[in-house]
């Protein structure tokens, strides 16, 4: 501190001789040396050296003042506004209140630190509460208490900071027009007293006149700050001195009721009410105390709020209401608690989604529970959207469960609006499992009735191109459509295909399943030279060709499996075919790819006709009975396995 210095017109030797003097006859001892003209440099020198004797400088308190000193105790607050149980600690008995601030508060910064490391003689003999050396410096004619040290922190907010209320009388008697300076940070000596929970300084300041509403240059007022700290002593004594409880005290503009009430402190939410504190009041995203205390999970101040009129069905900017923000929370008994008040959990917020398609979402069964029967499905359906969509999508398998069991319509689709915000438009419930390779949930879902031919790009083409065997057969079991084309992308074939040709084994599954094969040796230009593919499609295989004859209606076999990434295929891939199929004509561009290894000469030779009269006979068969029938013949095992192409021979029957 710049110019916080001894009068070398006196000189004390030692400073206890001088204790019991009041602070008049002390002024007027310096008033006579000085007229004196006594020189006492030597003595000043050694009391500047005994003031500045090197010390540890403490660690600062941090928000939560671990390491303050413990507060006074609530019975000395003023009657009227009396906090009646406060500890002597006053970061408070409940858990609570130690959890973060919820995001809709404000946040919780750390009040200004006292200079360091570098300590003035004066900042020394406040902190370590030397009251004499206080005096002695305040009286020096070169000491100006009115200029700040380097962070903008004076020798009052020092008082006020470490508790030394009389260190702070005797500073304030020698210059009580710093009694609201500001440091740097907007903060006044009250201010700082209330951060570290100083509640002796703070009554001090106050009976001074302190004023008890200037703002920090976050806009908190001392009386915020003392709900931030949960301290309700300190919430009584500033009420009493004239605090206004209804001051917008952040940027978010959250008052002293916003704070307390995520603080989940009912008395301290007690005294600001009958101060005038008003309910309604919001911040700049339209929460109220209530939507705070729903929020941060504070069951104890939301019954307090409620039983006082608070409006729980009050709904923020963002359309959330109480309920709506304590399920995605997973707030269990707020949650229970609003209900058992009624909250209405058919209020959507601004996405229109509900709270129970939030505790879906989130996979809260117990809260899923409590939600379902108040919850009107025909709601749901408006809002087009099912929760059991946002159960599947995040594997929320209790859920949906539970949800199924509740009679939620497991063929539930999305709305038009809803399916758009997905690249594939998907839209039933079993394309979100099966998409997540989620086989419990697909097997929950199939059991339940879900029907696998409800989307655009079919559930089955999703579980093709994944590789997933087993999900290829849940699906063809509970009647997918293998044969099913996709309107965006038409085919002359089955464009499951698309996605199953690099797996044998699952091609030849579908193929048994009543995959049709005929189609794949369909192709317009026949014997004859095909055009050149130049067009790639950008959203299939990267090999895939868009290009295809208009008479066609869509892309040929020998299109795709000319594809780079499935060309090298070819030759098993028609040997497969060619036991499915009876006579038919191999177009120039599959015979080019026969050709190309010598490997598969003999599959071309296969495909020459005339085809052996058991094959045709299969063929035939098959397209008179009908694949699902087969098994109910009077045949030999032998001959039913090969109808059913699980041999090439019928050398048992």
């Amino acid at each position: 501190m710049a110019a916080t210095s001894i009068s070398r017109s006196v000189a004390f030797e030692d400073y206890s001789v001088y204790g019991n003097l009041s602070d008049d006859e002390l002024l007027q001892i310096a008033i006579e040396r000085s007229l004196s003209n006594t020189s006492a440099n030597t003595a000043n020198n050694h009391a500047i050296a005994a003031a500045s004797t090197p010390s540890p400088q403490p660690d600062l308190p941090s928000h939560s003042s671990h390491n303050a000193p413990a507060d006074h105790s609530s019975h000395n607050a003023p009657a009227h506004h009396s906090s009646h149980n406060a500890p002597a600690d006053h970061r408070s008995h409940n858990a609570s209140a130690e959890q973060p601030t919820a995001h809709y508060s404000s946040p919780n910064p750390p009040s200004q630190k006292p200079p360091d490391p570098e300590e003035e003689p004066l900042f020394k003999a406040i902190r370590v509460g030397d009251v004499n050396t206080v005096k002695e410096l305040t009286m020096c004619p070169g000491t100006n208490l009115m200029l700040p040290s380097k962070p903008g922190w004076l020798a009052i907010h020092q008082a006020a900071w470490y508790g030394q209320d009389t260190c702070l009388r005797v500073l304030l008697s020698a210059q009580r027009g710093m009694i609201n300076k500001r440091s740097e940070l907007g903060e006044t000596p009250l201010f700082v007293a209330v951060s570290n929970k100083q509640l002796q300084c703070v009554q001090v300041l106050l009976e001074s006149a302190a004023d008890v509403n200037i703002q920090n240059y976050d806009k908190e007022t001392p009386l915020f700050r003392a709900c931030e700290r949960n301290n309700a002593a300190m919430v009584a004594v500033l009420l009493n001195h004239g605090a206004l409880v209804n001051t917008s005290c952040t940027p978010q503009g959250c008052t002293a009721l916003h704070e307390a009430a995520c603080r989940n402190n009912v008395e301290i939410c007690e005294m600001l009410l009958k101060a005038g504190a008003k309910l309604e009041l919001t911040d700049i995203y339209g929460i109220s105390a209530l939507f705070n205390a729903a929020q941060s999970g504070q069951p104890a101040t939301l019954r307090f709020l409620l039983t006082h009129g608070a409006d729980m069905d009050s709904r923020a900017a963002d359309g959330a209401t109480a309920l709506y923000e304590a399920t995605k929370n997973g707030h269990r008994e707020v949650v229970e608690l609003l209900l058992s008040y009624n909250a209405d959990p058919n209020k959507p917020g601004k996405t229109g989604l509900l709270p129970l398609h939030i505790a879906a979402q989130r996979g809260n069964n117990t809260i899923v529970s409590m939600l379902v029967p108040v919850t009107s499905k025909a709601v749901v359906r408006r809002s087009g959207i099912s929760p059991l969509h946002l159960a599947a999508e995040r594997n929320r398998d209790d859920v949906l469960e539970d949800l199924i069991a509740a009679g939620f319509d497991v063929n539930a689709q999305l709305s038009e609006e809803r399916s758009k915000l997905y690249e594939d438009r998907r839209s039933s419930v079993l394309y979100f499992s099966v998409s997540n390779n989620n086989e419990d949930a697909v097997r929950s879902l199939l059991a339940a009735g879900a029907n696998p031919n409800r989307d655009m790009f079919r559930a089955l083409n999703v579980a093709a191109r994944m590789g997933s065997m087993e999900m290829v057969k849940l699906l063809v079991e509970h009647g997918a459509d293998i044969n099913a084309p996709v309107p965006t992308h038409p085919t002359t074939f089955p464009a499951v295909y698309m996605f199953s040709m690099k797996y044998l084994p699952m091609f030849k599954f579908l193929l048994d399943h009543g995959g049709h094969a005929q189609s794949c040796f369909s192709c317009v230009y026949a014997g004859c030279a095909h055009p050149p593919i130049t067009t790639k499609h950008p959203d299939w295989d990267p090999g895939y060709s868009d290009r295809a004859p208009q008479q066609t209606g869509g892309v040929q076999f020998c299109e795709m499996i000319s594809a780079p990434s499935i060309c090298r295929w070819a030759g098993p891939i028609i040997d497969v075919l060619l036991d499915y199929v009876g006579h038919v004509t191999l177009c120039s561009r599959l015979l080019e790819h026969l050709d190309s290894f010598s490997d598969w000469s003999g599959i071309k030779d296969k495909a020459a006709p005339p085809r052996p009269l058991l094959q045709l006979c299969r063929v035939r068969v098959l397209q008179l009975v009908g694949r699902r029938r087969v098994k109910k013949l009077p045949l030999p095992g032998g001959l039913i396995r090969f109808l059913q192409h699980q041999e090439r021979c019928v050398d048992d029957c």
